[in-house]
């Protein structure tokens, strides 16, 4: 590994923050700006990582939000679709008879029903 040498001048206030630190430390105070830096460095390299990481989570997040909202959409049509299979099927079993106003009318209370039971409420 090849070290560079940096000068570094601190404040006042620092350099006494340094000093105790490497004091309660045992180390010189050599050794803890080393440290100071190398935790520094650290720490904003992996905030600029978890900031990435944020912005990737949060555009999965949404994306999958949108593709849900598709999928209830889709599911929801599905249901209607086999409300109205099943009122057809039922009329045309019984006879027919009955005017598509009154069909529409059973689909439309089949499709409340079996939402209605989906969320919970009875």
């Amino acid at each position: 590994m090849t070290l560079a040498r940096h000068n570094v001048r601190l404040p006042a206030a620092l350099e006494k923050a340094l000093r105790k630190l490497a004091h309660e430390q045992g180390v010189t105070p050599y050794a803890m700006l080393q440290r100071s830096v190398q935790a520094g460095i650290a720490a904003q390299t992996m905030s600029n990582t978890g900031d990435s990481l944020s912005r990737e989570l949060v555009a999965e997040v949404a994306s999958m939000s949108a593709r849900l909202a598709d999928l209830e959409r889709i599911v929801d049509r599905t249901l209607f679709t086999a409300c109205a299979a099943y009122c057809y099927a039922r009329n045309a079993a019984a006879g027919g008879g009955k005017t598509d106003d009154i069909i529409l009318g059973e689909i439309n209370r089949a499709y409340d029903r079996q939402r209605a039971l989906a969320e919970g409420r009875s």
